[in-house]
């Protein structure tokens, strides 16, 4: 083990046991500097802390800005951020604790992204796929009870996969929610969502539940909790059968949700309690989003639009 190898595990502790960081982020960042070690010692041949440079780390990022992914793309801006980030949270640390005497990461800029605003639903096209399931039939009974919580509540599709039954207070019409970084959340659900979710605990899941199914409250037809791939299957089935033509993916009940919220009159600051944002920057994209409606409505009902 080199000197490099030895501080990306000092590092990973740290986050492990003073950042309390969850193992699945633990490995990202793991993944992330072990592609940056292996770029140090491969490429610049360099296996010391201190001989990193702001000039090494600058090369490291034009070598990423010309490296092509395995679908044979250039990785996008969010991902080299991503990279960034990770290296600036490694030296950082490694300059809390004297390992190396300045931070060369430090007045390292990350490039800025163009944010691509995501794609929603009209309450009318909601209602219209939510219809289109068919009660009687356990999977899609299922499925209704999916997407009437994902909508009610503005889910991540994770939190959905690892709802569990203790986790549903149907008297308080609240659900206890763990999201990124195991951060725990009260969010509300509506009468309707609860309904459905009551339907399919009593002529669903019972014919789908296994003596391994254990809490899960959505079960595939295994007994076994659903997939995000089958969730955005779900999704994308009952959209093209409603004819809808947007690109549907897992979120876009999530974006939905925050954005029929505003457009309502709710706080963003509610919004981004619901959605377990930890920065009020991420929610302000559907103050965009609410924008773009207005001048919509503004072009469409006002006489000289």
């Amino acid at each position: 083990m080199n000197d490099l190898d030895t501080l990306k595990k000092l590092f990973l502790n740290h986050l492990r046991l003073e950042k309390a960081l969850s193992e699945n982020t633990i490995s990202n960042y793991s993944l992330d500097i072990r592609f940056f070690i292996n770029y140090l010692t491969e490429k610049k041949k360099v296996t010391d802390a201190k001989s990193i440079s702001e000039g090494v780390i600058e090369n490291y990022i034009f070598y990423l800005r010309n490296l092509k992914n395995k679908k044979d793309d250039y990785y996008s801006v969010k991902s080299i951020n991503r990279y960034i980030s990770s290296i600036k949270s490694f030296f950082k640390f490694l300059a809390s604790e004297k390992i190396i005497d300045k931070n060369p990461s430090e007045i390292i800029e990350t490039p800025k992204i163009s944010r691509n605003l995501p794609q929603v639903l009209t309450i009318g096209e909601i209602d219209s796929i939510l219809k289109l399931t068919d009660n009687s039939d356990v999977l899609e009974l299922r499925d209704r009870a999916i997407m009437e919580t994902m909508y009610a509540s503005g889910l991540r599709v994770s939190e959905v996969v690892n709802l569990i039954l203790p986790n549903i207070f149907f008297d308080e019409g609240i659900l206890r929610i763990f999201g990124k970084g195991s951060k725990e959340r009260i969010v509300p659900i509506g009468s309707s969502a609860l309904q459905y979710i009551n339907k399919y605990l009593e002529k669903s899941r019972p014919y789908l539940r296994k003596p391994y199914s254990e809490d899960t409250v959505f079960l595939n037809h295994r007994g076994r909790k659903l997939t995000r791939m089958a969730i955005w299957n779900i999704i994308s089935k009952y959209a093209k059968k409603a004819g809808i033509k947007k690109q549907i993916h897992p979120h876009t009940f999530r974006h939905s949700f925050a954005t029929h919220l505003l457009e309502g009159g709710a706080d963003i600051r509610i919004i981004q309690e619901m959605l377990g944002h930890s920065d009020i920057s991420t929610t302000q994209i559907y103050t965009h989003i609410d924008r773009e409606y207005l001048i919509e409505v503004h072009k469409t009902f006002h006489p000289r639009g």
